[in-house]
């Protein structure tokens, strides 16, 4: 683990039954560093993302948190140390209103900067629905009371799955707008995002996973759109032009596997 690193993830295979989906998987976060995981539906991103929360056990390899392995630390350990998980669907309590949903996580959290109040100065969409129920709000409020209730653990790493799937574009605009918030307090954050552009114009790194493995990483000023796009369809693998495969009916975008 290199000088500066807050997260190394070494040799990572995480499966669900037959599934193998995380291969080998080895990298490294810098404390302080925004990294986006971009990949096709079924790559492994969710279930890295999991893993490295505590909410997925890998078969092999190990996580190295701060200098300690937490490999085998259970999901509640790992957000006392500081590891803190936004997963896809948001995940709220629908019959809690905003702040008590924040609450919520203040409970195993630690001491730190957030707070109900910060939080709703960081994400001001959420101020006049603070005493709304979980139930009532759009989706991009709930995704926001989502990644408030992350911060109430006042995490050194923040994971963040699909931020802006089934946000329309203004809505994602309005939760990028107050990420910046989280970026400028050195949250080291990871983040699964399905919008190549924005992913390239938001992290200072970016990584594509295809079929559980890695398979493109560097820094986003200096990958184009197109090297992305090749890694995400597995266009070019290992210096060799793959097929990409046809577009189903309609044009539709290919269902989540389980566990993906």
């Amino acid at each position: 683990m290199t000088q500066g690193a807050l997260v190394s993830v070494e040799g990572v295979d995480s499966r669900y039954g037959l599934l193998h989906a995380v291969r080998g998987v080895s990298f490294q976060l810098d404390e302080g560093e925004t990294l986006a995981l971009v990949g096709a539906n079924g790559a492994g991103k969710t279930t890295l993302l999991r893993t490295i929360a505590g909410a997925h056990r890998p078969a092999a390899g190990r996580v190295v948190f701060d200098g300690a392995d937490v490999t085998n630390v259970p999901s509640y350990r790992r957000v006392g140390l500081g590891i803190a998980l936004v997963p896809e669907g948001r995940r709220l309590f629908p019959g809690l209103t905003v702040e008590e949903n924040l609450g919520v996580a203040a409970v195993r959290g630690r001491s730190g900067r957030w707070s109900v109040d910060t939080v709703l100065d960081a994400f001001p969409l959420l101020k006049p629905l603070r005493k709304r129920h979980a139930a009532n709000l759009s989706g991009g409020e709930q995704q926001a009371t989502a990644i408030g209730r992350a911060l109430m653990s006042n995490p050194r790493l923040l994971l963040l799955d699909e931020v802006s799937l089934g946000l329309a574009p203004v809505v994602v605009d309005d939760v990028y707008r107050s990420l910046e918030t989280v970026i400028r307090e050195r949250t080291t954050v990871l983040l699964v995002e399905q919008d190549l552009a924005r992913a390239m114009e938001f992290a200072s790194r970016v990584m594509c996973m295809l079929e559980g493995s890695i398979v493109l990483e560097g820094q986003a000023g200096q990958l184009s759109r197109d090297q992305v796009t090749e890694a995400y369809f597995g266009l070019r693998r290992s210096g060799r032009e793959q097929p990409v495969p046809p577009p189903r009916a309609g044009g539709s975008a290919p269902q989540r596997r389980r566990g993906a």
